[in-house]
């Protein structure tokens, strides 16, 4: 789906009609649906001391992009509810484009380097920062390097050689979307973690947690002719990080995915063990080709929620707000 400004922007509703889905996925999609609004609603209605103590569905945090992504991680239950001693952990920021941070293309290195800390507070037992680039490694990467410095490892990599890749197959051929080349390490890993920053995207209106796993598989060409929409579910049915943190410290507001674009500073850090709740909150929060969407006029939001991926429906969501 292409988000194009206009008028009214609240009519640009996805609908299902050009999935093509046969009826008893279509009825099984429902159903899921269904299933998440009734957990939801019982969470809703939960007494108001019960709710307060409960872990929230989705951490916001204002303030330094690192010092927030620790906040917000600690607000879900800290690291040690991700991560386990001997862990092999994953985390797949943006670092896909050659310029630097300040364009707001790719993950602040601020925050992977706090995600590396408390994965390591937490006892993994190997690490490994990766993306596939689309473009040769520049300040990107070099920056994100250069904070992860202080660890005494080299744990940032971007792996585009298929030798890094391995044949999977991808749930049950969702959309027709059946196999992929997958990193070695991330079909090894105990624990995926998703920190992708908050920008537009041309094609899928914004790219964020789940459009972001795309950078883990080795020919991410050939989901453009799936559908793109379609194969980032399929996708994300198959690669299902336990946490997500997004770097909304600033958003790239237009002219996505490479910019460069109108950056709007937001200084906040979502963080979910949901992604879909995750994507949908940073896309309810911030503003797109100047203008404020809903959830569900996001295509793969609004299929993944129905597909019982997660939710979208933050407004029944337990969601605490901090500022440090």
């Amino acid at each position: 789906m292409k988000i194009h400004p206009s008028r009214h922007p609240e009519t640009e509703i996805i609908s299902l009609a050009d999935d093509k889905l046969s009826r008893r996925k279509f009825l099984e999609f429902q159903l899921k649906g269904m299933l998440w609004l009734a957990v939801g609603a019982a969470s809703f209605y939960l007494p108001g001391k019960a709710r307060a103590a409960a872990v929230p569905d989705i951490s916001v945090v204002k303030g330094q992009p690192g010092a927030a992504a620790r906040t917000a991680v600690a607000q879900l239950g800290g690291m040690q509810a991700f991560v386990k001693p001997g862990d092999k952990v994953v985390i797949k920021p943006n670092m896909s484009f050659g310029n630097g941070t300040e364009n707001a293309t790719n993950t602040r290195p601020e925050v992977v380097r706090e995600l590396v800390a408390m994965a390591k507070e937490a006892g993994a037992s190997k690490i490994r920062v990766l993306d596939h680039t689309l473009s040769q490694p520049g300040p990107s990467i070099a920056d994100i390097k250069a904070a992860c410095r202080i660890f005494n490892e080299d744990i940032v990599h971007a792996l585009n050689d298929y030798s890094f890749y391995k044949p999977a197959k991808i749930n049950d051929g969702w959309f027709g979307f059946n196999k992929t080349a997958v990193m070695k390490d991330v079909l090894q890993a105990d624990c995926l973690i998703a920190a992708p920053t908050a920008k537009c995207h041309h094609a899928t209106g914004v790219s964020l947690a789940m459009k972001g796993m795309m950078g883990l598989v080795h020919d991410r060409w050939v989901m453009h002719q799936k559908g793109l929409d379609k194969a980032i579910v399929s996708l994300a049915a198959f690669l299902k990080p336990k946490l997500v943190v997004v770097d909304a410290s600033r958003v790239l507001s237009t002219n996505g995915p490479r910019g460069p674009g109108k950056i709007i500073p937001m200084n906040t850090i979502i963080a979910s063990a949901d992604m879909v709740a995750a994507d949908a909150k940073t896309v309810e929060m911030c503003t797109w080709y100047g203008k404020r969407f809903k959830p569900r006029q996001i295509k793969h939001i609004k299929l993944a929620h129905e597909a019982g991926l997660g939710r979208m429906d933050i407004e029944n969501l337990v969601i605490q707000q901090t500022e440090v």
